[in-house]
């Protein structure tokens, strides 16, 4: 009984191989992800991440280069998108892009740490750090890391130079009129701003802010993009390829 067993089991394992541990992907399947600019060349890329003008306000692990990698369809479809709003005098302009598991990794390791509050002037400076995770803002998994998610937003045409941020200069709130002189068109907040007010529909975004926030949502939404309520500048594809799959190679061409 027990030979018949074992023999059982192992012919079990052979006709049911065992798929690769979720986040634990190294590589990008040969010919599924491309670099954006392969697809759209002129959409504008500042990948935030790979600066220290971001909420960990340092580099993040895993950006080894400013470069936007997205699934193939992913990116053929921000290609119409930027097709469509360059024709209405606008460029798109990607904050980031497909994201590895290890910088969600990393994202996770700085909200445990709640002593760490060097950048909560600009960056949730009226949400308590450790209400991160129970806001949604902070997750231990991310649909960037499944290459088909995009934040972005838009800017007129040609663009305007914008403010560099150096590591130790003033920080300014994001939710605030003076925040830094990024050059897109005004969304009511910055970029990962921690906060109510970062919701695509909250109700005191009004006028000219939250027409933008539309002009950028409905050019998404047609192309087959699904925004998330609680950030602006979020999109996902609907049909996206990996849907269940969580990637951990590194930013950068060579990964491809």
């Amino acid at each position: 009984m027990r030979l018949r067993l074992l023999l059982a089991t192992a012919l079990l394992a052979v006709a049911v191989p065992a798929g690769p541990a979720v986040g634990q992907t190294p590589t990008a399947p040969p010919g599924a992800y491309v670099d954006l600019h392969d697809a759209a060349p002129t959409i504008v890329i500042e990948m935030r991440y790979r600066t220290t003008h971001n909420f960990l306000g340092r580099r993040v692990p895993g950006y080894r280069e400013s470069t936007c990698i997205l699934t193939r369809q992913a990116a053929e479809a921000l290609a119409r998108v930027q097709a469509q709003v360059a024709a209405d005098g606008y460029t798109l302009k990607v904050y980031d892009c497909y994201r590895p598991q290890r910088s969600v990794d990393a994202f996770v390791a700085w909200a445990k740490d709640l002593d760490d509050t060097r950048m909560r002037a600009e960056f949730y400076p009226r949400v308590r750090k450790s209400r991160l995770f129970k806001d949604g803002y902070i997750a231990e998994q991310s649909g960037h890391s499944r290459g088909s998610t995009v934040d972005l937003t838009l800017v007129r045409t040609p663009p305007r130079r914008q403010e560099t941020y150096t590591r130790g200069d003033r920080l300014r709130d994001c939710t605030a009129k003076a925040r830094f002189r990024d050059n897109s068109l005004d969304m009511g907040t910055g970029y990962d701003c921690f906060d109510p007010l970062s919701h695509t529909f909250n109700g005191r975004v009004k006028g000219k802010q939250r027409a933008n926030r539309l002009r950028l949502r409905a050019p998404m939404i047609a192309a087959g993009f699904k925004g998330l309520k609680e950030e602006w500048w979020h999109f996902t594809l609907r049909d996206e390829p990996f849907p269940e799959t969580f990637f951990d190679f590194p930013v950068e061409r060579a990964a491809l």
